[in-house]
């Protein structure tokens, strides 16, 4: 059987939580003995009970954004061919407001960091095994950190709340004014550091570890190093960063996975570059339907997809020859009439394009084809894609199947190795320049995929557009690229301009590309109000303290 994933969302029912639990447990440290329902005092003083009630936790943690509307689509690396996904209709044409919202909203998260608190204290409290209630209470404080960082980097300064609310005795104390953006920032990094001694370097499968803790802790150094928290540019606060993600280097517990075309299968799940997951149990409620809703939607003439994600040919580009270098490169050997020819390795391993095979057939997007995977600019109108590409990155042939289909137990990965060596890379080269280690840690992610190293002598300039194009490239489809334009300030020149596809044409018999506009020609975004998304307004209404984000309004 698969390993236990649980998926608990709104209110706490420890009933309802145990014996869905018990219902799918399969891992030993997860075995209990079903119950029906468990009384608070028995619940707080059995490991296994509490166990439970962690493991709910665990199973809160979100997922991607969507599979459908990919968090990819919220930004220029791709997008929906359907004018009502909730990126084109509502994200991208710059009409979020408080009470008309994104699937970017995170709010919710703090129905997860009450269950946290919840746990944190009644364990606490308990007379428990100490060196067990050390574990996880190191976990649980882990979680609340990672939901908390959530919250950060969507909003900036919330609510900073760790005891356990309750209107019946507190009254109005509940409800809390926000915390200021440093606050927060602070308490997550503070949180991370306290708790990471007391994690292992080699946890149970999905739980936290200390290299999680370290990398949650870098991650929020890089995003607060980084332009939008960092205006003055002070390296100490990159300089930070690049420690912390150093300290998860020097663990020597992960590495890069040798193929890079199948690092996020289900059969490679938990292997050695995943740090932190969301895991799936697949043919069950909570399975991952990832492979039925964003690749190619018909083939053979039969729909397999929901063909849910496009990718741009913006991101297409960022795609380096094989020889190393840029497209834009006159020494790169690229030819325009034939794009697809001698592109480096994640390039196939990433992306459906004309021409490729996919589950055994030829994927055709030519305008005359008569394909149904014909490429279509009229704004959605024939329901075919609005792009020329698909999605490969870690869609599975054998969960191709149309829709939510629920069948994978592929993991969600949240933080890998790859990633911690790209954010040192970033973080060292703003902090001292293009010294050797830069070079290794991006070399590193380089030699996997069997492009060459960087040449010497690169100037930082240089250097930290290498890097942001490699993070580019090796992090789509993970939901990365909407939080760097954010935290890089990228997002008012990226998100409202026009992105492009390959319109393909055949003249005399011969194919010919031509790179043309797509996607929604009123894509917009304020700086003035955006990089912060708005506090929903039912959050607003029930808590006066809470004061709204610049540019959406007064309370």
């Amino acid at each position: 059987m698969k390993n236990l994933i649980i998926n608990v969302k709104g209110k706490i029912v420890l009933t309802l939580v145990i014996m869905s639990i018990c219902m799918i447990s399969c891992e030993k440290y997860l075995d209990v003995t079903p119950k029906s329902s468990v009384s608070d005092l028995t619940l707080w003083t059995d490991k296994g009970n509490a166990d439970l009630f962690l493991n709910g936790i665990y199973g809160s943690i979100r997922g991607p954004i969507d599979f459908f509307d990919h968090g990819d689509n919220f930004t220029d690396n791709s997008l929906s061919q359907y004018l009502w996904a909730n990126s084109r209709s509502v994200y991208v044409i710059g009409i979020e407001t408080p009470g008309t919202t994104s699937s970017l909203q995170m709010w919710s998260q703090f129905t997860n960091i009450r269950k946290c608190n919840v746990f944190i204290t009644k364990v606490g409290a308990s007379n428990l095994d100490e060196t067990w209630k050390k574990l996880r209470l190191a976990e649980a404080r882990y979680l609340r950190a990672y939901f908390y960082s959530i919250l950060w980097t969507t909003y900036g300064g919330v609510p900073i709340i760790t005891d356990v609310l309750d209107r019946n005795t507190q009254g109005e104390e509940i409800f809390r004014a926000r915390a200021t953006d440093a606050e927060t920032y602070q308490f997550i990094v503070d949180e991370c550091a306290a708790i990471a001694a007391d994690l292992p370097n080699k946890p149970g499968k999905g739980r936290a570890s200390k290299g999680a803790a370290l990398t949650l802790k870098g991650w929020c150094e890089l995003f607060n190093a980084s332009p939008l928290k960092n205006p003055t540019n002070d390296k100490a606060r990159w300089a930070l960063a690049a420690a912390t993600n150093k300290q998860v280097m020097d663990m020597n517990v992960y590495s890069l996975f040798p193929d890079h075309a199948t690092m996020l299968y289900e059969a490679n799940n938990f292997n050695v570059e995943q740090i932190f997951v969301k895991t799936y149990q697949g043919g069950t409620s909570i399975g991952n339907s990832r492979s039925g809703l964003q690749p190619i939607g018909v083939v053979g003439g039969a729909q397999q997809s929901w063909s849910g994600v496009n990718p741009t040919q913006e991101l297409v580009d960022q795609y380096e020859m094989a020889n190393g270098l840029p497209i834009t490169d006159p020494a790169s050997g690229y030819d325009p009439q034939h794009p697809y020819v001698n592109r480096e390795q994640r390039f196939y391993d990433d992306i459906i394009y004309d021409g490729s095979f996919w589950a055994g057939w030829e994927s055709v997007y030519w305008t005359g084809s008569g394909s149904l995977n014909e490429l279509d600019l009229n704004q959605g109108g024939t329901n075919r894609p609005c792009s020329s590409y698909h999605p490969r990155k870690a869609i599975e042939t054998q969960y191709y199947i149309n829709g939510w289909n629920q069948l994978s137990s592929a993991n969600w990965v949240l933080f890998r190795y790859a990633e911690v060596l790209l954010s040192y890379a970033e973080a060292q080269n703003e902090a001292v320049g293009p010294d050797a280690s830069v070079y290794n840690a991006i070399n590193q992610v380089r030699a996997r995929v069997n492009l060459p190293s960087l040449p010497a002598g690169m100037s930082q300039t240089e250097m930290r557009t290498a890097i942001l194009r490699e993070r580019r490239v090796e992090l789509c489809f993970e939901d990365k690229r909407w939080p760097d334009l954010i935290r890089l300030k990228l997002a008012e020149k990226l998100i409202p301009g026009t992105v492009h596809t390959m319109q393909i044409t055949k003249v005399n018999g011969v194919k010919v590309y031509t790179v043309v506009p797509t996607g929604d020609k009123n894509r917009k975004f304020d700086p003035a109000k955006n990089y912060l998304l708005p506090i929903p307004q039912s959050a607003i209404d029930r808590n006066t303290k809470l004061v709204q984000n610049p540019g959406y309004g007064s309370n």
